[in-house]
């Protein structure tokens, strides 16, 4: 011992005190040199001046994982202690090494401890920051947070999700170091939303069509799946339950015990639909705690027995997903035991072969089966069995506060609220609302969409906040006023409009069928007759309607760029005001053609405040009131494009037309007051573009920027048109649509 000491050389108090039992641990699992090695490894961490806390949670974490992890890696884990130690974040090794353990059990065998301690090194470098002006370097913000939670995390995520979303983080919350903490921390939505893309297991969505056929197949039951997260319940984690709005099951299963996500949805729906089926409410207020929760467990078990009544092949399974508690595992003089013995009994009754020699266990199996031999038995047998069971069971330390909770915990069942009604409504009773799609706000109507990340080529769920209004009215008459000033070129658009406008019918001729006869063809062919030729039958004509099945949305971007004058324009001539008089004329010619369109408007203050202004839609007409929105227009603020895309292409695929058309007019590239990165709006609005086209929408834009050449082809490929000279817009737009559509 004294050799040892020696090798420490670390004068702490704290340390010596507890050197001589922790040195004991470590000759229990560490060889000659692995243990000079852990000797070696606290004397340097003394010796780094972070006081006491370091050595000891080291001296303590380091024999419970050498061997899992293997005692190799103590030279791995030092070399990122020097690392941080150059940092001003070596405050984090005490924190590093009290989590080491719960991360070691975290990490399993599929992702290397090197990796984890690279992407610390890495947060490390990307959050610590100086004091603009100065030499002082500030510890990260985020290091620490991310070291306490990322035991917990790791259970829910692999290391490469994890990676992604602290990427997120640091990434979208450069330069605020405590919005970045507030991430890491789970104490925003956005942190949230990334971290759920991220956990692994099977998702609900991927199989919920075939679940809702398995649930009306086999047990005739139609209610809708509402899923719900278990990644941030940290105080009680929430189980499968039914209520009025459906069945409520987690978002995504994992693959456990030998039974895969799907197999223990099913197993989930199963219980519930045999509860559905067989179980009645009962008075809660009739009964204590204790007596609601055993009958709980003995209507369960119920349950369970009746289902492999009428499928015996889910035996395995359920056997497999049911804990199987030791019988000696609880101590009734240290914790309360009454959830074991409940585990233990349901376990017995569904397992012949469960191995416990309890009397008084086996003779409410016994009890149990009687009361289902003859029948299905029901929910108020259950309950007086249950209540004879905490009293012949009932011990003093079922009062206690610790409360045994090992292998106790059935993953498929439920929750049981719908076996209860209450008298007296308390906080017992859960109320559930609906949610709406949409949350009505005053004038506008919220929507949240999502944003393509194109770093991390994936989407950050409801990132942005889209709010549309109905535009306000203004006069009318100025709208008339616009068209008599463009007049000469309305008179032009309505010569070209004349000749590419369907008329009503339009004949088919050369038909062998058909509502007339074709006198020209009918004459060739007699001609042919009589000269003993081959005569060609086809001498009738018909008819069809004419029409153009096009659906068009016109885009506008109302940001404030607009209000730019017109370089050798008039003194107040705006490129607003062109863009006004130019859809304007575009407005006319679409009705004159009959075809239904759509006209809204767009701009955007960072991405928490999107605005939508709808002027038209396809269900009104060209009249006093749209003139009116048209006339009203105002601009300001910034382009965020891709959500104004999602949200045009959303009305636009209502009319039920062959050909649908979404014109943007803009004349800047996408950008907004949050985003630094000049890309990432571009790379979103190329993305929303494509997502488009796969649902048949033709997306064309037109620039009013010189110089949009490359941005714009990357976001739409050959589909735009830049106009060079604006006062030329009210002319070229009318002129790019009926190109478009002719």
């Amino acid at each position: 011992m004294d050799h040892w000491r020696r090798r420490l050389d670390c004068a702490f108090a704290p340390v010596q005190s507890v050197f001589a039992a922790r040195l004991q641990a470590a000759q229990a699992c560490l060889g000659e040199a692995d243990l000079a090695a852990y000797i070696e490894a606290a004397r340097f961490l003394c010796k780094l001046g972070r006081g006491a806390q370091p050595v000891l949670a080291f001296l303590e974490a380091w024999p419970a994982v050498a061997p899992r992890l293997g005692p190799e890696h103590l030279a791995t884990i030092m070399g990122w202690v020097r690392h941080i130690q150059r940092t001003p974040n070596g405050d984090v090794l005490g924190v590093f090494f009290e989590t080491l353990p719960a991360l070691v059990d975290s990490l399993g065998h599929d992702a290397p401890l090197p990796a984890y301690l690279d992407l610390l090194a890495e947060v490390a470098g990307r959050s610590t920051t100086s004091i603009h002006g100065r030499h002082a370097i500030l510890p990260s913000h985020v290091l620490p947070e991310l070291i306490r939670v990322a035991p917990k995390r790791l259970r829910q995520v692999r290391l490469e999700g994890l990676r992604k979303w602290v990427e997120h983080g640091l990434r979208h919350y450069a330069g605020n170091p405590q919005r970045q903490a507030d991430y890491l921390a789970m104490r925003s939505a956005d942190s949230q939303a990334i971290f759920q893309r991220q956990r692994r297991g099977v998702l609900l969505r991927t199989h919920e069509r075939q679940l809702e056929l398995y649930l009306r197949a086999l047990w005739d039951d139609p209610r809708p799946l509402i899923p719900y997260s278990e990644a941030f319940d940290h105080l009680r984690r929430p189980q499968p339950y039914a209520d009025a709005l459906g069945l409520h099951l987690p978002d995504l299963c994992v693959d456990r015990d030998g039974v895969y996500g799907a197999g223990h949805y099913r197993l989930i729906l199963a219980h519930l639909a045999t509860h559905r089926r067989f179980s009645e409410a009962l008075v809660a207020d009739n009964w204590s705690p204790f007596q609601r929760l055993a009958i709980e467990w003995f209507e369960d078990a119920r349950i369970d027995t009746l289902l492999l009544r009428r499928f015996p092949g889910l035996r395995k399974p359920l056997l497999a997903l049911h804990p199987h508690p030791r019988e000696e595992a609880c101590d009734p003089a240290q914790e309360s035991c009454i959830r074991h013995r409940l585990a233990m009994l349901s376990r017995a009754i569904l397992d012949p072969g469960h191995g416990y020699h309890d009397p008084l266990l086996r003779k409410f199996v016994g009890d149990f089966q009687d009361r289902l031999a003859d029948g299905d038995g029901d929910t108020q047998g259950m309950a007086a069995l249950a209540t004879e069971y905490v009293i012949q069971t009932r011990l003093p330390s079922d009062t206690f506060a610790r409360i045994h909770f090992t292998d106790t915990e059935v993953p498929y069942r439920d929750d049981n609220r719908h076996l209860w009604r209450f008298i007296d409504v308390g906080e017992e009773a859960d109320d559930v609302a609906a949610a709406p799609e949409a949350i009505v706000e005053g004038p506008s109507i919220i929507y949240h969409y999502p944003e393509w990340d194109y770093l991390a080529r994936d989407y950050l769920p409801d990132h942005v906040t889209l709010h549309e209004h109905l535009h306000p009215r203004g006069r009318a008459d100025e709208i008339e006023r616009l068209l008599q000033k463009n007049a000469p070129l309305a008179r032009r658009l309505t010569r070209i409009l004349d000749q590419i406008k369907p008329q009503d019918r339009e004949r088919l001729r050369r038909k062998e069928d058909g509502s007339e006869l074709d006198l020209d063809w009918a004459l060739r062919s007699w001609i042919d007759y009589r000269c003993r030729h081959t005569v060609d039958p086809r001498i009738n004509q018909g008819f069809r309607h004419a029409r153009r099945d096009v659906a068009v949305s016109l885009l506008l971007d109302l940001s404030a760029s607009l209000r730019d004058p017109v370089r050798g324009g008039h003194a107040d001539q705006t490129v607003f005001s062109l863009a006004q008089e130019a859809v304007t004329l575009l407005a006319w010619a679409i009705d004159r053609l009959g075809d239904p369109f759509a006209i809204a408007g767009f701009h955007s203050n960072t991405r928490h405040e999107a605005r939508f202004w709808h002027i038209k839609g396809f269900s009104e007409a060209w009249n006093d009131d749209v003139r009116g929105r048209l006339a009203a227009m105002q601009v300001g603020y910034s382009t965020r494009m891709g959500v104004a895309l999602r949200h045009a292409g959303h009305y636009l695929l209502q009319p039920r037309k062959d050909k649908r058309l979404l014109l943007i007019l803009t004349d800047g590239q996408p950008s907004d007051l949050d985003v630094s990165d000049p890309e990432f709006l571009i790379a979103d609005t190329r993305q929303a573009v494509r997502e488009l086209e796969r649902k048949g929408i033709y997306c064309h834009c037109i620039s009013l920027d010189a110089r949009a050449d490359d941005y714009v082809r990357r976001i739409f490929g050959q589909h735009f048109s830049i106009i060079d000279r604006i006062e030329r817009l009210p002319e070229r737009l009318p002129e790019i649509f009926l190109a478009l559509t002719a």
